[in-house]
């Protein structure tokens, strides 16, 4: 029997290791330079790995000072820390914005001495995913509350105006009648207060449509509202194939998400318009072939801090006067068409998008 051939173990090299990991990776040395990173980083930085090495990370981060404060408290601790959901912005890419989880660990190397390495997770997908699933709640819950508000509004709304047409007929002069008709007045505009609430009540119409021919229909409208001093700018991607909507329904989603936006700007300001085709992307935990993002971007306040988690509930609202009911009920429009809105806001840019998924059987398994 010939003896058996001796077994070889592969060696793989360090680097060869890092750079397989889908985990960021940057080893940062006492100067705060950067000393060895893998690919997942330089992906993530937005920059090659050869001009990362020798740089300092905060040269490559929009306020990289926080990052480099917990490298430096790593080091000094000998004890490794975490950063979670941390927001990322690569300077290279300043529109890229991450939301990521940090460790900071501290190498126990003669050969590195004081060196911090710092691991990346990029978690913005997963974060995404979970607000979408909390936006479509939201929204089941909101529709819950608008229906037992209509219920609990419309049936007094009824009896008070039938009872001020009765008193019309009895008051003997029309200055009299004047203030029985301010009532039915009102009552009529409660009355379509709260079917507003209550969103599209016809079924859906849906028909292939060009989606840059609604926008285009939202933004002369739009246009025409808006003051002067303020700009309207559309962003168009051509590759963007019909879509089966109901035409009315998302203009009329268009036209609330454009007209929030104008009345954050005010007097003056910029509105963008944009289309983008998304390539397998998620809506909620459904993952799709090719998705819509209609974008309307503007260069306003932003979304006030207390509103972000309730924006799309109806009667919310920071605008004196508004009834808060545009974003709730283009949201409702949105999941009827099996859709979503979301937002991103920080002052000086807010992005609402509408996403609306592309042709049938578009759906993809997780």
């Amino acid at each position: 029997m010939a003896p058996e051939a001796p077994r070889t173990t592969a060696r793989i090299d360090g680097a060869t290791l890092l750079d397989a990991l889908a985990t960021a990776v940057v080893v940062i040395d006492e100067g705060s330079r950067i000393v060895q990173l893998n690919i997942a980083a330089a992906d993530l930085l937005a920059v090659s790995s050869a001009a990362a090495l020798g740089k300092r990370i905060t040269d490559l981060l929009v306020g990289g000072d926080q990052l480099d404060s917990l490298v430096a408290r790593a080091r000094a601790s000998g004890e490794a820390l975490a950063q979670r959901e941390w927001e990322l912005v690569p300077a290279m890419r300043g529109d890229a914005r991450y939301l990521v989880d940090c460790t900071f660990t501290p190498v126990n190397l003669p050969e590195a001495a004081g060196c911090v390495l710092v691991e990346i997770a990029d978690t913005t997908r997963q974060a995404r995913i979970s607000r979408e699933n909390a936006l479509l709640a939201q929204l089941g819950g909101s529709r819950m509350m608008a229906r037992q508000l209509a219920h609990e509004i419309k049936n007094p709304l009824g009896g008070l105006r039938g009872a001020a047409q009765l008193l019309e007929r009895e008051l003997p002069s029309d200055a009299l009648r004047e203030y029985t008709r301010v009532i039915i007045g009102e009552a009529d505009r409660l009355r379509a207060l709260v079917d507003s609430l209550l969103g599209p009540t016809r079924a859906m119409s849906r028909e292939p449509v060009n989606v840059h021919e609604l926008l285009d229909r939202v933004f002369q409208l739009v246009r025409a509202e808006s003051p002067a001093a303020l700009e309207i700018v559309r962003d168009y991607d051509p590759s963007l194939p019909p879509i089966e909507l109901d035409r009315d329904q998302v203009i009329q989603a268009m036209l609330n998400l454009a007209r929030n936006a104008i009345q954050a700007l005010g007097s003056h300001g910029r509105l963008t318009l944009r289309t983008r085709a998304l390539t397998s992307a998620t809506i909620g935990e459904r993952r799709h072939r090719l998705v819509a993002s209609v974008q309307f971007e503007d260069n306003g306040p932003g979304v006030p801090a207390e509103l972000r988690e309730t924006v799309f509930y109806p009667l919310v609202t920071a605008r004196p006067g508004g009834t808060g009911l545009g974003l709730a009920v283009a949201q409702d429009i949105a999941t009827r068409h099996d859709g979503l809105v979301e937002f991103e806001s920080r002052p000086g840019r807010t992005v609402f998008s509408l996403l609306l998924p592309i042709g049938m059987n578009n759906e993809q398994s997780p």
